[in-house]
């Protein structure tokens, strides 16, 4: 497996891809609160990566014989990844709401997600959203030219299950770059020392998977939403983080919004 080394121009494209997705989904975020539907975030984050000059990754986005119907994907308590957005779904006092926004700019992709609560959620869920997000941050620091992808895999699982809660086998982070999924797979579990040599330009999305319960999932009728199999609720936080010599680089930092053209 040969994992892409980014160009200098493809570096700087990388920045731009992410900055616009870090943009959209930093926007997205105050606008998660009890009596809003997802169908109003999808169509929010619709109209931002319009705005600021790029294309969903995930519209249209095909696996097997199905098409990924929306521009972003929302996904709310048991829902681990690839939530449909509905004017259905209310969001409710004491929901999670995962937000994953992935946009194509300039040939290049930009990937992250972020856990939001809606309201007031219960102990056991704002810790469940720390450990995660903590998780992510001890997984990027693995992120060393020198390195193996084991190392982030390792840290990740070891920091979730040292409290309590259980990472996702069924669903693992990745290269990112011209494509969405890039090689290496980096999975959320695994052992230290093990996988690919990390070296120096390499794009990760880093992207722990936390359930409250059990690891397993199911993928719904639906063919996309990515359930837990017990029903406990899932958190997710993803970064994308580029590979460098003095160390990972975090690229998916949002910028302020441009002012609407007049």
């Amino acid at each position: 497996m040969t994992i892409p080394i980014k160009s200098k121009d493809g570096i700087a494209k990388m920045r731009e891809a992410c900055a616009i997705a870090a943009t959209v989904l930093d926007q997205l975020k105050p606008l998660v609160r009890p009596g809003i539907t997802t169908q109003d975030l999808e169509e929010a984050g619709r109209d931002l990566i319009s705005r600021l000059g790029a294309r969903s990754a995930c519209y249209g986005y095909q696996h097997g014989s199905r098409r990924y119907p929306a521009h972003t994907c929302i996904s709310v308590n048991d829902e681990v990844v690839h939530g449909i957005p509905s004017f259905r779904r209310v969001l409710r006092d004491g929901d999670i709401v995962s937000l994953d926004i992935v946009v194509w700019h300039d040939g290049y992709v930009g990937d992250n997600a972020y856990t939001v609560p809606v309201g007031a959620i219960a102990p056991e869920l704002e810790k469940l959203l720390r450990v995660s997000r903590e998780a992510l941050d001890l997984g990027i620091r693995q992120a060393q030219v020198g390195n193996r992808v084991g190392d982030i895999s390792a840290t990740i699982q070891n920091y979730v299950e040292a409290h309590g809660f259980s990472v996702v086998r069924d669903m693992v982070g990745h290269g990112v770059g011209v494509a969405m999924h890039e090689p290496p797979e980096i999975p959320n579990f695994g052992r230290k020392g093990t996988g690919e040599r990390i070296k120096s330009g390499m794009t990760f999305a880093i992207e722990p998977m936390v359930n409250l319960g059990g690891y397993k999932t199911k993928t719904l009728s639906d063919g996309w939403t990515c359930v837990t199999a017990d029903g406990s609720p899932s958190a997710h936080f993803e970064h994308t983080v580029l590979t460098t010599d003095h160390g990972p680089e975090i690229l998916t930092v949002p910028r302020p919004l441009p002012a609407p053209a007049s």
